[in-house]
């Protein structure tokens, strides 16, 4: 149990290390929100939300419900953005600015939130 566990830790840092390796290639941050109050969310939340991001120079690339191609459907509302590297992606998540539309958005839905490396262009 425990060598699976220390495994487990191990591949999941190893992916981690990875993605930051990658830091001078495009990063794409995906979200799978689950919005609780659509009309706060959009109202309230949304707009601190995407200036916060063209503050921190993401690029808002699209969002919506999603649509199954393969599997089940996304549960919430998908995002896409488009960051150029790790360290601007998580200088933008450790913002005041986020952090402020953060606390406003959990009060009208609930957030997940990775990314995975772009292609070089």
């Amino acid at each position: 149990m425990a060598a699976a566990l220390a495994a487990g830790i191990g591949i999941g840092s190893f992916g981690v290390h990875a993605l930051h390796a990658q830091s001078e290639h495009p990063v794409y941050m995906i979200e799978d929100n689950t919005v609780i109050d659509p009309a706060g969310f959009a109202k309230e939340f949304a707009p601190l939300a995407r200036e916060s991001l063209e503050t921190y120079g993401g690029q808002y690339l699209g969002g919506g419900s999603g649509v199954s191609i393969d599997g089940d459907p996304p549960k919430g509302r998908v995002v896409l953005v488009r960051w150029e590297s790790v360290r601007q992606m998580m200088k933008w998540r450790h913002s005041p600015e986020y952090n402020a539309a953060r606390t406003v958005g959990e009060r009208y839905g609930r957030f997940r939130i990775f990314a995975v490396d772009g292609v070089p262009q």
